[in-house]
């Protein structure tokens, strides 16, 4: 049977680490305009969601910030209070740079799911929301009401404790299908020896067209573009903290032919190119570094 070398029912093991920053563009800048902290599902939940998050601002009387970042290819369900917009959100996956401009005061609240979980909870091809933003009661029709439930409380603890009781009321029927969607994006996120598609098809025994409408329905993206994300955002993530020595082997590693297609595609991607990035990111660690450490007499 394909993908029946795991047949575990439970999902990949996938703390909550707050200090992570991967995905997050030039992380240490962006820290200086908003908070982030991060809280676990529980079950039954957790089965779907990967864990629940929340980001606040205040830049009242300073410029506008741009925050940047190269998402994880799963569906977030936000619940927003800004300036610019309030309401609740599903957001699909996102293929490129996903920016959002800070300005005022605000915050979101959120449910990152698991890469495919958002499709197995509702039974909806996820492909439908790639690159798409819609509200959530749209979505989910019993949800009218829920963002006002979020918002309402305080903490981040009670918020994911109202969310917790709203996802856990919903029936949760056995999907194989979903868990081997698990066992395959896991190997695809912790794995950097993957890098090709074909790879792929061997380990998990499936042909190219299966695993592709799987990921479409499930995920809402195809799995070279995920295997590209998640090679791209560890590029990122070692730039950022300081590798720079040997832009060539670090391509390599990547999964990408040459340093040249590296440099392309991340530049395209993110924007900059990878020792530009490299440079801005040791430039804003600096400068947090210079404002905690104390200067000597």
């Amino acid at each position: 049977m394909p993908g029946s070398a795991d047949s575990d029912p439970r999902p990949p093991r996938n703390p909550v680490a707050p200090a992570d920053t991967t995905g997050i563009l030039h992380p240490d800048e962006q820290a200086k305009y908003r908070t982030l902290a991060r809280l676990p599902a529980e079950p039954p939940v957790d089965r779907f969601v990967e864990w629940y998050w929340s980001v606040r601002w205040d830049l009242c009387g300073r410029p506008p910030y741009q925050a940047q970042v190269l998402p994880y290819p799963s569906v977030n369900v936000t619940f927003e209070r800004s300036a610019s917009r309030t309401g609740s959100f599903v957001n699909g996956v996102c293929t490129t740079k996903f920016v959002r401009e800070l300005s005022g005061a605000g915050e979101v609240f959120g449910v990152r799911f698991r890469a495919g979980g958002f499709g197995a909870f509702t039974g909806l091809d996820v492909g439908a929301f790639r690159d798409a933003n819609v509200e959530l009661t749209e979505v989910i029709p019993e949800a009218v009401g829920l963002v006002d439930r979020v918002l309402d409380v305080p903490t981040d603890h009670q918020r994911r404790a109202v969310l917790h009781d709203f996802l856990a009321a919903r029936a949760f029927p056995d999907d194989p299908t979903y868990r081997l969607v698990l066992r395959i994006v896991d190997a695809m996120a912790t794995d950097q020896d993957l890098t090709r598609v074909d790879q792929l098809t061997d380990r998990f025994d499936l042909p190219i067209r299966t695993l592709q409408r799987m990921f479409r329905r499930y995920v809402g993206a195809g799995p070279k573009w995920v295997l590209r994300r998640y090679r791209l955002q560890d590029g990122a993530e070692l730039l950022a903290r300081g590798r720079t020595e040997d832009l060539a082997a670090l391509a390599v590693e990547l999964g990408y032919f040459d340093q040249a297609h590296f440099s392309r595609e991340f530049t395209a991607e993110v924007g900059m190119a990878p020792l530009e990035y490299a440079k801005n990111s040791l430039r804003s660690r600096n400068e947090v570094t210079a404002k905690v450490m104390p200067t000597r007499a």
